[in-house]
């Protein structure tokens, strides 16, 4: 974030963003878990953060996860964007950072409207979005091809 810029704003969340920086309410948060990835065993957390503008899910991968604490005002910086069914989910690894911020610069969670950013990007662009087509060939049948370039939807990259 350039000097003097202001942090973004749940609402104007887009899949496929990365290098965001958003200040935000943890309003839940589950225990970390241990997932199975094709790149090994990762661990998460997952969370719901808003601000003024809406709400939005929350995966810390990695060490960022179990960081997070109900109730708590926090600025993640570096975060990126994926989209799962159609909604837009914020998503913080080692990159990142989470920086607890004064408890009145975002909303109480009783006034953080229920509103979630819907996905605008097409599907296979963006980090996170649908990265697998199957396509026909010639004389019929089906045949596995990749759209991505190696990514993982919702997983950090570089593991």
């Amino acid at each position: 974030m350039a000097e003097g810029e202001e942090p973004r704003k749940v609402s104007s969340l887009r899949g496929g963003e990365d290098n965001v920086d958003i200040k935000v309410r943890v309003i839940s948060v589950e225990p970390p878990k241990t997932i199975h990835t094709q790149r090994g065993d990762r661990t998460i957390s997952e969370a719901i953060v808003g601000d003024e503008t809406g709400r939005v899910k929350l995966t810390a991968w990695g060490k960022q996860a179990g960081k997070l604490e109900e109730g708590q005002a926090v600025e993640l910086k570096g975060a990126w964007t994926t989209v799962y069914r159609g909604q837009v989910q914020l998503n913080i690894g080692s990159r990142g950072s989470i920086e607890k911020i004064e408890d009145s610069e975002v909303p109480k969670p009783e006034d953080i409207p229920e509103t979630t950013p819907k996905a605008e990007t097409a599907p296979g662009q963006g980090r996170g979005g649908f990265r697998r087509s199957y396509g026909r060939r010639p004389g019929g049948g089906r045949r596995y091809r990749p759209s991505g370039e190696g990514e993982e939807g919702g997983e950090e990259e570089g593991f």
